[in-house]
């Protein structure tokens, strides 16, 4: 059954689809494991459908990383794709001077792009209108790199209202949004003045927890950490989302919901979430620990049987937790 649905039919621009938030595996010690990353991320590209991989987002666990390993990431990343997919990454950072200098790095390690989240100590203090926007501007400027926005949900004091995006959409190096106000009765007006203000600038949904609803909304695809752990399911569901085919993408949907009250167990996306899908691809045997940095804490034993005993339950092939590595 089709659905009629306003999205913007004539996008068909480069950054539309999916876009794979990655995670980063982790040696006992905490070094990055670059065999098990390699691989993971060769294994997520091989998808059809998949646009890009985004490195470094929260998923990536940017926060817990040195600023050299984030464009260590992002390096390895654009090596092991060859240019098949775009490659983003995350710059994440207090102030414009230093984040324009993780740009260049990014830029510099093979990042087609980069996802500019704001500065977290807007949460805290909010911040103007001539900030939020000049904070964009001056990456742009100082960078020169096409830039993802990273929209945070309208309830934090870091979320852009919708005059802010709709100036930020002229600035030539924005590309697209990462919608995330997770305000379902804002998403589609916000879709539909953005596109008619910039119809080549994308409208992406990061929106995990009901990710089929706001395709529905309105996106021109998702960037999403789900996408990094079953890329394939996500494909499906954005595709049929956004061609308006509700009986597959339900069908879909149905089955990417039983994996993600495993993994994400009813909520948003978070570091605890993103952890537990490390773990999982771990009993999966993609990574060889499920460790994630401090300050987050190993997961419980009974945390990890649990998340086992859920995946084969989803009849998902998982190995003993001590034949996992």
């Amino acid at each position: 059954m089709a659905i009629e649905t306003n999205h913007n039919e004539a996008y068909n621009g480069e950054w539309g689809g999916v876009l794979s938030a990655t995670l980063c595996p982790f040696h006992e010690d905490y070094s990055i494991d670059e065999e098990s990353l390699r691989e993971y991320l060769q294994w997520v590209a091989s998808f059809e459908g998949v646009r890009g991989l985004v490195a470094n987002g929260h998923t990536g666990e940017i926060m817990s990383l040195r600023p050299e390993e984030r464009a260590r990431v992002t390096r390895i990343t654009a090596e092991t794709v060859k240019g098949k997919v775009k490659v983003v990454s995350g710059v994440s950072c207090e102030g414009s001077l230093e984040a324009i200098d993780h740009a260049i790095a990014a830029k510099e390690a093979g990042a087609d792009a980069i996802l500019l989240m704001p500065p977290h100590h807007w949460l805290r203090f909010g911040r103007t209108k001539a900030t939020a926007v000049g904070f964009i501007e001056d990456v742009a400027e100082g960078a020169d790199i096409k830039i993802i926005v990273h929209q945070y949900p309208a309830w934090t004091k870091a979320g852009y209202t919708l005059d802010e995006m709709l100036e930020m959409i002229e600035i030539p190096q924005v590309v697209s949004i990462k919608m995330g106000t997770r305000d379902m009765a804002r998403l589609r007006f916000d879709y539909e003045k953005l596109k008619e203000a910039a119809p080549h600038v994308s409208i992406i949904s990061c929106h995990d927890e009901y990710l089929l609803a706001s395709i529905l909304e309105g996106a021109d695809g998702a960037l999403v950490g789900f996408a990094g752990y079953a890329p394939g399911l996500i494909v499906e569901l954005v595709s049929a989302g956004i061609a308006g085919d509700l009986a597959r993408a339900r069908k879909v949907q149905s089955r990417v919901e039983e994996l993600s009250r495993i993994i994400y167990q009813f909520g948003e996306p978070s570091s605890d979430a993103h952890q537990r899908m490390k773990c999982a691809l771990y009993l999966q045997g993609m990574f060889s620990s499920p460790l994630a940095r401090p300050p987050l804490r190993p997961l419980k034993e009974e945390d990890i049987e649990g998340l086992r005993e859920g995946l084969i339950n989803a009849g998902v092939e998982v190995k003993a937790v001590s034949e996992a590595a």
